[in-house]
């Protein structure tokens, strides 16, 4: 995650915090265990507005990445010689396997892993 994704999650955090600190009906969590219960329980996560979504990218979403980097975003004009190339390629250079999308206050970010 990158620094405006973890402020966001800090932020919400620390709103959960001052009200679990307040309340006897809130489960009072550690950081890890508040972040991991939004990303799996979508009751809890609306409930202190905080969406959090990982996905796998697609290999062509992976491709879309490499073009943008080292093609001039012009995917249309890259033909790989054969699959084993670009695998080979996206490895590499690193090309990211993930997105994550952080969504709290009506302000989302996404970052690429």
């Amino acid at each position: 995650m990158n620094n405006e994704q973890q402020e966001l999650l800090d932020e919400a955090y620390k709103n959960y915090s001052i009200v679990a600190g307040m309340s006897t009906q809130v489960e009072s969590l550690k950081k890890e265990e508040f972040i991991n219960k939004c990303k799996t329980d979508t009751e809890f996560s609306e409930r202190w507005g905080l969406k959090i979504e990982e996905r796998e990218l697609s290999r062509d979403e992976r491709i879309d990445l490499y073009c943008k980097e080292y093609t001039g975003g012009v995917k249309n004009n890259y033909e790989p010689p054969f699959d084993n190339f670009i695998d080979a390629k996206l490895t590499t250079r690193n090309i990211p396997t993930k997105l994550i999308t952080i969504t709290y206050n009506d302000k989302t970010i996404e970052s690429y892993e």
